[in-house]
């Protein structure tokens, strides 16, 4: 009895070291939710939130910082969303992009609400360049590479579950030029995902070769300084790509647009 009190003690605390480890590492695997635990993420989800309440949305953008910047209200980013509002207007866009938010992340704030009774006709989705970074390859990054896959299906499958009638437009991950190193793991993730596309309900959208070149270097004026988020020419490449999709999906752009006003970075906003 002894023997087998201490086995389970072990147990026990093998168990707990390695939840610890787990957390000080964040070794979150990338198709489990995780939270954003600082109070301006928490803010931000809150008002997605209400913005997820009002309705009228029959496209239903989803992602990180590339994705929220072009339908922000942000004033530092007011030229994107005017480019979003000359593109989408009519359609009842709405923006749920969130800056620096890995698929854990996305996966959470789905988990958490912010698809729910929504009922998109389309999602638009751009995730995983968070949980690539720009870490140089290690001797074998096919464990990298399976577990932001089985990330970014995980986001796919629930949202899915959420909005059954949506088409899920998936975006290949775009290019990074912060370290070129990686561009062999994104072009794999890209033919990975790209699987998952069946024509109908769920399309796979590349427009990488558009953005760089072979190599994936990119081309002039795609992004901005940080070589990594877009700017308003590769902006227009995206919406080219997808105003073709939504077309066939829903007809033209309707005279009035009745999709939730846009959101912003809660931190940016000057105080009254």
């Amino acid at each position: 009895m002894r023997r087998l009190q201490l086995q389970h003690a072990s147990a026990a605390i093998l168990l707990l070291v390695s939840t610890i480890l787990a957390q000080i590492t964040n070794k979150v695997p990338a198709d489990q939710p995780s939270p954003r635990s600082d109070q301006n993420s928490m803010t931000a989800h809150q008002e997605l939130l209400e913005k997820a309440r009002k309705g009228h949305i029959k496209i239903y953008f989803l992602g990180d910082s590339i994705t929220r910047r072009w339908g922000t209200s942000d004033d530092q980013y007011k030229h994107f969303l005017a480019n979003w509002r000359q593109n989408f207007f009519g359609w009842n866009a709405a923006d749920f992009g969130w800056g620096g938010d890995t698929t854990q992340n996305i996966l959470w704030r789905l988990h958490n609400g912010e698809l729910d009774n929504v009922n998109p006709r389309i999602i638009v989705l751009l995730a995983g360049t968070n949980n690539v970074g720009n870490k140089s390859p290690q001797s074998n990054d096919d464990p990298r590479i399976d577990d932001i896959t089985r990330g970014i299906k995980a986001i796919l499958d629930l949202s899915r579950q959420k909005a059954p009638k949506a088409t899920i437009v998936l975006m290949g991950i775009f290019p990074r030029n912060d370290n070129m190193a990686v561009m062999p793991i994104i072009n794999q993730i890209n033919e990975r995902i790209a699987t998952f596309a069946d024509g109908k309900k769920i399309r796979f959208v590349n427009i990488n070769d558009q953005l760089a070149d072979k190599e994936g270097k990119l081309f002039d004026g795609m992004t901005v300084p940080d070589k990594l988020h877009l700017d308003l020419k590769a902006y227009q490449i995206w919406a080219d790509a997808l105003k073709p999709i939504f077309t066939q999906l829903l007809g033209p752009p309707g005279k009035e647009d009745n999709a939730p006003p846009p959101t912003g970075d809660p931190s940016a906003r000057k105080p009254n």
